[in-house]
């Protein structure tokens, strides 16, 4: 079988980082075009960090477009430098190689429509940054909805958020841009919410081996190591949820983690619940349903991405 043509729409990011990586190395997938968006730091950070990333891994020919460097309404708040550093990586910006490439004149919207349309089978589209670009495409070319497989998405707390009480990071930062493509828009969708991305949260000993593989994945390991101490003050606990690399495992392996079909809602108010994912479990709910994944056998997940992080890089394809 052939392997799915993958996007990836991104704002590195440290769990970005991680997503990179287990996309490369990912037999079932095949990932031709990344394109950026503000989100953990701005634009100009997200795009080289993208183009450092894909350096590292051999993989200069995929093409990255810059995007959407604001929300579609609001301005954004502040960005999550806290988190992941004011480079994005951490401040470990420079142990990865400078970019070899130069951004796509196209541009994200262009270079994701371009590519919807060269591709011989539907294509996947793995979001876990704001989702202003995927809104932005669905908007500008309603036509192409067709040639999009799936979005895979990662965004949203049913339970609670992690920037506010209520809302998770990706769908705060553009709340019209979630909800028109969670709410409004009828592709197929899977979203991966702090539900599950939480409970998969890895420890020292899976970050140990992460480092031992050498090459790539011990750098990325030095990456993760400022997310971890931020966890530790934040939380108290000495682990790290790797959050946006679900949404590549569900792509390239769809039933590793387990779905419920429920229709969401997004807070676009001003209030304090701005931001906010909603699934409706009412058994008479109606509207548009989407695959919400909340549950997967924790431990068969970290092992699984522990080995294809750790599995070498291809060659360029």
């Amino acid at each position: 079988m052939s392997p799915t043509p993958l996007i990836l729409d991104t704002d590195p990011g440290i769990d970005d980082s991680v997503a990179f990586l287990f996309a490369v190395n990912s037999p079932e997938l095949d990932l031709r075009a990344v394109t950026t968006v503000f989100g953990n730091v701005g634009p100009e950070l997200t795009s080289a960090n993208a183009l450092r990333l894909l350096t590292m891994l051999g993989r200069t020919d995929i093409p990255v477009g810059i995007g959407a460097d604001r929300p579609l309404v609001y301005p954004a708040a502040f960005r999550a430098e806290g988190w992941h550093g004011t480079d994005g990586l951490g401040g470990q910006s420079a142990l990865l190689p400078e970019p070899a490439a130069a951004p796509d004149p196209r541009g994200a919207v262009q270079l994701m429509a371009d590519t919807l349309r060269a591709a011989e089978s539907p294509v996947t589209i793995v979001a876990i940054g704001p989702l202003t670009n995927v809104a932005l495409l669905l908007a500008s070319y309603p036509e192409l909805k067709p040639r999009i497989g799936r979005l895979s998405i990662m965004g949203g707390g049913l339970a609670a958020g992690n920037t506010t009480p209520a809302a998770e990071f990706n769908i705060w930062s553009d709340p019209e841009a979630a909800r028109r493509v969670l709410v409004e828009e009828d592709v197929p969708t899977s979203l991966v919410p702090l539900d599950l991305s939480l409970r998969c949260a890895v420890d020292s000993a899976w970050l140990a081996e992460l480092a031992a593989a050498g090459g790539p994945a011990e750098t990325l390991a030095k990456v993760v190591d400022h997310y971890r101490r931020q966890y530790l003050a934040f939380y108290g606990v000495d682990e790290v949820a790797l959050h946006d690399v679900l949404a590549v495992l569900e792509a390239a392996r769809p039933g590793m983690l387990r779905r419920t079909a429920l229709p969401v809602e997004v807070d676009c108010g001003t209030g304090p619940g701005r931001g906010a994912t909603f699934g409706n479990r009412m058994p008479d709910a109606t509207g548009r349903r989407i695959d919400v994944l909340l549950d997967a056998d924790v431990a068969e997940v970290s092992r699984f991405v522990l080995d294809r992080l750790t599995s070498g890089v291809p060659a360029t394809r």
